[in-house]
């Protein structure tokens, strides 16, 4: 397995955000994490990240240990996060933002391949490569996000609630790059407020409930299952 998460436990003070939960991502493969709001999602993946430090519990990539790793080292070895609420840098240019995301890289003289390969995925970072990330609207700071991420070339992409936010019209632009993504061959672990685009997109899927993870499996099987899509896909339910 590309990552293996063993036992894995997160505390915000006294508070147990993530209780011991267990799953794996296996090279090519994209897996979804997905729940309600505060269930630990996110948690998750900063602590993958290493923004946060796990409390228990082994985290390991490519069988390295990631738990005491510095996050610029865990960015090196090819984890990178595009995180919630995009936080990109409103007052540097598109261009600007995208050469950030390829300050991991040893080898610059790739930039340029890079870019076209963000173009090719979001032609309107290309059209706005000169403007003030700030100016762009939501969905195109998010593709700037994604963008920004796959200038480090990451082996592993963590997407941390890409849709939040954005009309449906946009989310299913996201949700087409992010498939193309998975065809490239670019392993993806995926948090998402939307059950159903991400059930629809992943090969497997794991349901965590308030820190715990309480199904697991293909995720076309989970999208057919009667507890989530009750809780989940029916009515419209935004996670």
């Amino acid at each position: 397995m590309m990552l293996a998460v063993q036992n894995l436990v997160i505390n915000y003070g006294a508070i147990q955000a993530v209780k011991g939960i267990s799953f794996d991502v296996a090279e090519r493969e994209l897996v979804a994490l997905i729940g309600s709001n505060g269930a630990g999602k996110s948690t998750t993946l900063r602590t993958i990240s290493g923004i946060v430090r796990p409390a228990s519990g082994s985290l390991t990539y490519d069988g390295k240990d990631l738990s005491s790793m510095p996050t610029h080292q865990i960015v090196s070895s090819g984890i990178v996060q595009s995180p919630e609420g995009r936080q990109i840098f409103g007052s540097l240019t598109v261009r600007e933002n995208l050469l950030l995301g390829a300050t991991s890289q040893s080898d610059r003289s790739t930039f340029d391949d890079d870019l076209e390969r963000v173009f090719g995925l979001f032609p309107l970072l290309q059209e706005r490569i000169g403007q003030r990330a700030g100016t762009l609207s939501g969905g195109e700071q998010q593709m700037l996000a994604i963008g920004r991420a796959l200038m480090a070339r990451p082996r592993l992409l963590l997407l941390d609630e890409p849709s939040l936010g954005l009309a449906p019209i946009v989310v299913n632009r996201i949700f087409a790059v992010i498939r193309q993504l998975k065809e490239q061959g670019v392993t993806i672990l995926l948090v998402e407020q939307n059950a159903r685009k991400a059930l629809a997109v992943a090969d497997r899927a794991y349901v965590l409930e308030t820190g715990l993870i309480t199904l697991s499996g293909p995720a076309r099987e989970l999208a057919r299952n009667p507890a989530v899509e009750q809780a989940y896909l029916g009515g419209g339910v935004a996670l």
